[in-house]
């Protein structure tokens, strides 16, 4: 039983309705979709700006969509006390010139599911990074265009492990610079939730079961090695899941040109609200952001 709620919880999709729009914040903007090698439709915005440089942000999973993180359909399960809106950085990036492109990862927003429908924290996620890039990569305007990665969470999971797989995005030198939004695998969380381990051996079983993958094994931290641009970090010290040493081992691992920004932003009246409020400062502080990628791309 308790594996099955907790399973629900972490892993089921169509929990993160699209609930906002560029239209409310004055940005002129494209509906588009575009496939994954495994023929999931992934569908996203294209926020056009007035330089050959394009953005492509990676939202985090579960409970958020490309617009962000809502309380509504949540019920009582509330990450923060109020919206969290990504579109606040694909302003102060389309302000700067870049061209945006926000898209839902599968089973998250307008974005169909896999089969089976389950989130698996950036495993098959992987697919839709390398499938996002592609999309710009072949696009008849952005083609030439220099690349940057706005990774957040599940999505710099998804983008690390993204750089590690065949044909993925090592293969695409239009990528030059990466901003990775406090990295975090399942078991890591897992441990810093504080879960019981007949809990989290039950959630093993029940996900492995239906997705065939063991996700007390399965990590996209491996592939950090295969990171191939310039990557800054930002990482809350006052993060409720923080592990510390799980955040420097993996920028440790990183053999490129590398920087590590701790923030450190006051704390919130629960562990989750406390690892959320960094979603909500990356909107609100565009200048280490901006200067990365001003500087590689």
């Amino acid at each position: 039983m308790f594996g099955k709620m907790v399973s629900n919880m972490l892993f089921k999709p169509g929990q993160a309705p699209l609930f906002d729009s560029p239209s409310n914040y004055d940005l002129a903007y494209e509906d588009v979709e575009f496939k994954a090698s495994d023929g999931v439709t992934l569908r996203g915005w294209l926020i056009p700006g007035d330089t050959d440089k394009v953005i492509i942000q990676s939202h985090f999973g579960t409970m958020c969509c490309r617009a962000g993180y809502t309380n509504e359909g949540k019920g009582w399960l509330k990450g923060y006390d109020e919206d969290i809106h990504f579109l606040n950085q694909a302003k102060y990036l389309h302000e700067a010139g870049f061209t945006v492109l926000m898209y839902d990862f599968r089973g998250h927003g307008e974005s169909d599911s896999n089969s089976p429908p389950w989130i698996t924290w950036g495993t098959h996620e992987a697919k839709d990074v390398v499938a996002a890039v592609d999309f710009i990569a072949t696009h008849p305007v952005y083609k030439d265009a220099s690349v940057g990665l706005l990774s957040i969470c599940m999505g710099q999971g998804a983008s690390t492990e993204a750089f590690g797989l065949e044909n993925g995005l090592r293969t695409y030198p239009q990528i030059k610079a990466m901003v990775s939004v406090q990295p975090l695998d399942y078991p890591t969380f897992a441990k810093a939730m504080g879960l019981p381990s007949f809990v989290r051996g039950s959630v093993r079983k029940v996900m492995q079961k239906r997705t065939g993958l063991d996700f007390e094994a399965a990590s996209w931290f491996p592939h950090a090695k295969d990171i191939s641009v310039p990557t800054l970090v930002i990482q809350n010290r006052n993060d409720g899941y923080l592990d510390e040493a799980f955040v420097e081992s993996f920028f440790d691992k990183l053999n490129v040109e590398k920087e590590m920004a701790w923030i450190e932003i006051p704390k919130k009246k629960n562990a989750n609200q406390n690892r959320m409020a960094a979603y909500e400062w990356i909107g609100k502080n565009p200048e280490q952001i901006l200067i990365w990628f001003g500087k590689y791309l």
